[in-house]
């Protein structure tokens, strides 16, 4: 089922990558859920997946994206402008948020979230809710872009890092040095270690659980290597440390 959407705002964080409020009746989500938005293209409709960046109760509805070569939806969306209206899904959807997560007090103490470009978008909202401080000792997001310019959000996540010193945020910037960042993709800094010593903490099966949402091959070797070091897929029927979703 779909609902009509009208564009309240619009962000060009580059000359590809775009954020987008929207106003649409749509029933309530969980923090981490995707949307599908959609418009017709040649007497069809085109219509893609969106994960949420605003927290559940918000009075608009916001997502990041990029804008594809070629792509048959993006490009377009890019395109809108304050005003102008697309079709959203009635219901958002998707398995990547802290419900899904084991509740047992032995399930871990620490939250590591690892993303790729739009990808932070579920973690963003969740971290916007107070349940992932109130669940966890430490939260840990690490942001991975090619260059610092692709640092979505960047100010939102500095201010809640600043206002909660067990919240750390690691950022990757892989293709340009940046200061305080890592210069690495993210799957190479959790082997070498380098993603602990930047936040103190180690990650092991017994205190962890970790997120991982984006390009299928970060999400791929990262899973290994966690794998490797003990740490358990978190499937319902049998609760473990590792969460996935990815991004395309």
């Amino acid at each position: 089922m779909w609902v009509e959407g009208t564009i309240l705002a619009r962000r060009d964080w580059t000359d590809k990558l775009f954020s987008l409020q929207i106003a649409a009746d749509i029933s309530p989500f969980i923090a981490g859920q995707f949307i599908k938005l959609s418009l017709q293209h040649e007497e069809r409709r085109v219509a893609r997946a969106y994960s949420l960046v605003n927290p559940p109760g918000s009075d608009y509805l916001e997502i990041l994206a990029v804008a594809v070569e070629d792509g048959q939806l993006s490009p377009k969306l890019q395109d809108l402008n304050v005003g102008d209206t697309l079709e959203v899904s009635a219901t958002a959807t998707g398995f990547m948020t802290l419900d899904e997560l084991p509740k047992a007090e032995s399930a871990g103490r620490q939250l590591w979230m690892l993303a790729t470009g739009t990808a932070v978008g579920p973690f963003i909202s969740m971290l916007k809710t107070p349940e992932p401080a109130a669940r966890f000792e430490h939260l840990v997001l690490v942001y991975g872009v090619r260059y610092a310019e692709d640092l979505a959000y960047l100010e939102d996540l500095q201010a809640l890092a600043k206002a909660n010193p067990d919240f750390h945020l690691v950022l990757s910037v892989t293709r340009e040095p940046m200061t305080g960042a890592l210069q690495q993709r993210i799957p190479q800094a959790l082997s070498s270690g380098e993603l602990e010593a930047m936040t103190g903490l180690t990650l092991s099966a017994e205190h962890s659980q970790v997120m991982i949402c984006g390009n299928p091959g970060m999400v791929a070797e990262c899973q290994t290597l966690l794998l490797e070091r003990g740490l358990a897929k978190n499937l319902r029927r049998a609760p473990g440390n590792i969460t996935v979703e990815k991004y395309w």
